[in-house]
């Protein structure tokens, strides 16, 4: 089991084992559910909330307040980790949250303990993809790559926000604009039409601090296609995509978004042009499909109308709406595909899976992508209706998944469906 110090200097406690929790309940921890964990990972400790271990004489899981080393007690607090992309959580980190009186950052927290000289995590890579590996966003790279795309281009308003996202928030997708390869952001929405619990750009007060900072203007079309256009024609692998964290729902801006695409692919028949959204407005997707948008991202954390009502907030739609998307998407022939939110204990519950089972079969998608929900546990366990849990264990789930729904692509990235012409 690992502790923090109150300063957040973490170690391995003497003879306490490692526990992980499915919901809010403490589960075992078997071999295979764990994995070293990636070098491009991170620690976090839980101030203020002791762990929660494993004793080996007993079997019995208990709360570890305090650790007396020597003669010299210390408080022990939680540690979590967060997990490179690729990589798919499978057990929450076991922590007496009560103490707390603050929201977690929106990261996906994750157990994590320490074996042989290395960290090991709960989780399982579920896709490898050299786009987004962080060893090929090297920051020496960037500056210069920025000065010289200045000197190439305009220096409007959408460009200065996305060197703002690159440099502070080290967005992958914004660093590509940049770099120019692989996928690339084009934000364009201020409003959004849902109050996400785990909303990357955007949160009330008392809360934590947003993770991004959400564009505050609406870029011309002109800014938006000189952009997507060049990155098209010139990128490997060239993808760019409407609806980032920096943003909130793209289909507010659906006729600019609609217009921007007809002038892209008027100039250029190379990339893929994707949008990311909540696919709250049928019609509005058809509108923007017809504009011809090649592939789809619809979010997700549940395929159960309570849980997604309780998470999404949605403000003038609801999860039917939703399931209308997907469906019409397919129908009209994008590439269409769900960002299923992971959270242990509550996405791999059983009545959950049936009800993902179900959608699958009646949209017919194409890819589902696992991603872990970055949401303080404790937040997001009080805010869903019902918990059923411990589930049955996410790695099982995506097995599960898998061995039903052998025609469907699983894994963590967009994915280019455009050859590159």
């Amino acid at each position: 089991m690992l502790y923090a110090d109150k300063d957040g200097k973490v170690y391995e406690h003497p003879y306490f084992r490692m526990a992980a929790f499915s919901g809010s309940e403490p589960v075992a921890l078997r071999e295979e559910d764990l994995v070293p964990m990636p070098g491009f990972s991170k620690l976090f400790y839980i101030p203020d909330c002791p762990p929660i271990g494993l004793d080996p004489d007993t079997g019995e899981y208990e709360t570890v307040p305090e650790v007396e080393i020597s003669g010299v007690k210390s408080e022990c607090y939680g540690v979590a980790a967060f997990l490179e992309p690729g990589l798919v959580r499978s057990h929450l980190p076991a922590v007496d949250y009560r103490p707390k009186s603050y929201t977690l950052p929106m990261w996906s927290y994750t157990a994590v303990g320490f074996k042989d000289g290395r960290y090991w995590a709960a989780g399982f890579r579920i896709e490898y993809n050299h786009r987004w590996a962080p060893e090929n966003y090297d920051d020496r790279e960037l500056a210069p790559a920025i000065e010289t795309f200045q000197g190439e281009h305009n220096r409007g308003p959408l460009v200065e926000h996305l060197i703002d996202c690159a440099t502070k928030n080290h967005c992958f997708a914004a660093k590509n604009l940049f770099l120019k390869r692989w996928e690339a952001p084009l934000p364009v929405s201020r409003g959004c039409n849902a109050a996400c619990l785990g909303c990357l750009s955007l949160q009330p007060e008392p809360s934590c601090e947003a993770s991004h900072r959400r564009i505050s203007f609406r870029p011309s079309k002109e800014e938006i296609v000189s952009l997507a256009v060049n990155h098209l024609r010139q990128a490997p692998e060239a993808i760019v995509s409407f609806g980032q964290g920096c943003e909130g729902e793209p289909l507010t801006e659906y006729r600019l978004i609609a217009d921007s695409i007809k002038e892209i692919r008027r100039r250029t028949e190379r990339g893929t042009i994707n949008l990311n959204t909540n696919g709250s407005w049928p019609e509005r997707v058809r509108l923007i499909a017809e504009s011809g948008l090649d592939s789809i991202r619809i979010s997700l954390n549940s395929a159960l109308p309570d849980l997604y009502h309780a998470y999404f907030r949605p403000k003038g739609y609801y999860f039917s709406d939703v399931v209308a998307s997907i469906t019409l998407s397919r129908e009209m022939g994008l590439y269409t595909m769900i960002n299923y939110l992971v959270f242990p204990g509550i996405s791999d519950n059983k009545e959950e899976m049936e009800a993902l089972g179900g959608l699958i079969r009646k949209t017919g998608i194409n890819f589902i992508h696992l991603k872990n929900l970055c949401i303080d546990p404790e937040l997001y366990l009080q805010a869903m209706p019902e918990v059923r849990g411990p589930g049955t264990g996410i790695r099982q789930m995506v097995s599960i998944l898998e061995g039903e729904f052998s025609e469907i692509e699983f894994g963590y990235f967009n994915q280019p469906v455009r050859k590159e012409a």
